[in-house]
């Protein structure tokens, strides 16, 4: 099986198969090829799998004209969202009366926002490609996260507080969401 190589100072071997169908292998410095390509054929059958599906994706997309965004686009992206997401957090951390640490930007697979227990923010630059009210609602949820750090009754009453159509807006993300992440 071909695949590229990529050595590290990652202490587990990975494997990931990209939108373009080419196998990349993650592995630490000093683990030896043989058991590199040991885990690799280990893992064969997960890899072509994956490899059909990524084929099959890859072929919709480009039948729909919709192809996945440029390296340029993303940069776009995560450059507006470092210039109006702060100014959101800072507009609707005042409203509830909490703090919060760093904000990060980033292009991320699956969430659209995250806080850590020190109250630093993550977003997903794909929330730029969301109405405002959405991008507030994902703003509000996380600020949400330092005053309950769950998905409590009382989380979602204190979401409700600052954002009384926040249900609206959750499907709104939702139903977007399935087409930015295809």
């Amino acid at each position: 099986m071909e695949y590229k190589l990529i050595r590290s100072s990652r202490r587990t071997i990975s494997i990931e198969i990209k939108p373009d169908l080419t196998v990349v292998v993650r592995a630490p410095r000093r683990a030896p090829e043989r058991e590199i390509e040991r885990i690799v054929a280990g893992k064969e059958a997960w890899i072509h799998k994956h490899l059909e599906k990524m084929r099959i994706k890859k072929e919709q997309l480009e039948e729909s004209g919709e192809m996945p965004l440029s390296a340029e686009q993303i940069r776009e992206l995560v450059m507006r969202a470092k210039e109006y997401i702060p100014e959101r957090v800072r507009y609707y951390a005042g409203i509830m009366g909490v703090s919060y640490g760093r904000i990060t930007i980033r292009k991320q697979k699956t969430l659209w926002g995250s806080c850590s227990a020190k109250g630093n923010l993550n977003f997903n630059c794909l929330l730029m490609l969301t109405p405002e009210d959405v991008i507030d609602y994902v703003v509000v949820h996380e600020l949400c996260h330092r005053k309950q750090m769950n998905h409590s009754k009382a989380f979602w009453k204190e979401v409700g507080r600052v954002l009384p159509d926040y249900n609206e807006r959750r499907k709104k993300l939702r139903a977007e969401g399935k087409l930015l992440r295809m």
